[in-house]
């Protein structure tokens, strides 16, 4: 039985994982960190969204971030520091203005079979993540914005997704609790809402009962080839606390799904994977009481103007994400990033108290096509499944497939 080393315990990792498992191979996890999903899985939005899967590379996007670049506290948010990785990455992003229509599309395609992919294995392993399928609603403040999105609208239609739009009667209908005044919108029922981290624990202890063996405070130092054309991996051990130690192991095939990190790992396997680190923060909103939590949405909301999404997490969790900011490897929770998040909780959801809130950063592993990059590398036996973006928790589940198929190809024997 073909061996698989998965690099990355996060959401791609441990869905990539699942769908090797499931095809037969013998599957071992790697991971730096002492749990699975303990950076960009931890605390994301929490949209299953394929209403937003339009991609961000449109000249409108470039003008917007112009204008927001002395605001601290815009949806947008860009160190002028140079930086050849960014500035290059800028460049890619306008390059791939001309393929914005087909990478939609594509992207609403692989949205929509990876919820279903979410739903059938939650189910099948009994995980609880606090899924709600109520949909998700965007709300639009004036005319102009709302008509702009009726074009994107079309195309999301055209790619196959229910996501029609809604007066600004109808809002409350969808969602009682919201309490802004909003011009008009759009409502996609099929959406949905879970605890990304929640999900990947479930389906990491899931991974566990089936053997996988994951190697946690592991860090891989090198991939390297070994006689059997196979793969020698080398990895620093800090499992449980015990003295830090480097140990092998042989992998027939190699899939990395390292986030942030895959970039570098991508170099050494003489791969080029523009990845840059695109930072968002969210809160989460603890409803202790129940004026709280009959305050707080059950729909999930999309603001498109503020770039703030919404999931209500159980009874008493409020989560609420946005914004993007470039700005390196930098995970510093900033206050004035935060306090938007804050304003708009209490703007919209006045009811709600605010007196308990968690804030949290991470890095989207984004590529300036916002397409992810799932497949084969340069060297037989690499394959990456990474590049998600700010869609890692509505696209990897599908993504898995797809890299799963690919290491079936090239190992025909395997089950």
């Amino acid at each position: 039985m073909p061996r698989i080393a998965v690099i990355g315990a996060g959401i791609t990792g441990v869905t990539t994982a699942y769908a090797l498992v499931e095809r037969g191979f013998d599957v071992t996890v790697f991971d730096r960190h002492r749990y699975p999903a303990m950076e960009t899985s931890f605390a994301n939005g929490g949209q299953l969204s394929a209403s937003n899967a339009e991609v961000w590379n449109k000249m409108s996007t470039m003008i917007q971030g112009l204008r927001w670049m002395t605001k601290r506290d815009a949806p947008l948010l860009m160190n002028p520091k140079p930086s050849w990785h960014k500035y290059s990455w800028m460049a890619e992003f306008v390059g791939n203005i001309a393929h914005y229509k087909r990478n939609t599309m594509e992207t609403v395609r692989l949205a929509v079979e990876a919820r279903e992919y979410i739903f059938s294995v939650a189910e099948r392993e009994g995980i609880d993540f606090d899924l709600e399928r109520r949909g998700i609603l965007h709300i639009y403040g004036n005319r102009g914005d709302f008509d702009k999105a009726l074009k994107v609208n079309a195309l999301l239609n055209e790619a196959g997704l229910d996501r029609h739009p809604v007066t600004r009667a109808e809002i409350p209908q969808i969602e009682p609790t919201l309490q802004g005044v909003y011009y008009a919108g759009f409502y996609t029922p099929s959406d949905a809402t879970g605890d990304i981290h929640k999900f990947t624990r479930g389906l990491a202890d899931a991974l566990m009962r089936r053997q996988v063996q994951f190697h946690l405070e592991s860090t891989v130092e090198s991939i390297g080839s070994d006689s059997q054309g196979g793969h020698r991996i080398t990895w620093h051990n800090a499992e449980h606390g015990g003295e830090p130690c480097s140990e092998t192991m042989r992998a027939d095939a190699v899939v990395i799904c390292a986030g942030t990190a895959s970039r570098e790992i991508a170099r050494s396997l003489g791969d080029r994977i523009n990845i840059y680190p695109v930072k968002g923060y969210s809160i989460t909103v603890y409803l202790d009481l129940p004026q709280s939590q009959n305050a707080a949405p059950t729909v999930s909301i999309l603001d498109d103007a503020a770039k703030i999404v919404t999931s209500r997490l159980g009874q008493s969790r409020f989560r609420v994400a946005g914004t993007a900011e470039f700005n390196g490897f930098n995970r510093d929770i900033r206050h004035d990033r935060i306090e938007p998040l804050i304003n708009w909780t209490r703007a919209n959801f006045p009811a709600i108290e605010t007196d308990r809130v968690v804030a949290w950063s991470g890095l989207r592993p984004m590529m300036p096509g916002m397409m992810p990059r799932v497949g084969p590398g340069r060297r037989p036996g690499i394959f990456y499944n990474t590049g998600h973006g700010h869609l890692g928790w509505t696209l990897s589940a599908a993504t898995a497939q797809i890299v799963a198929n690919a290491v079936s190809s090239a190992f025909p024997r395997a089950p």
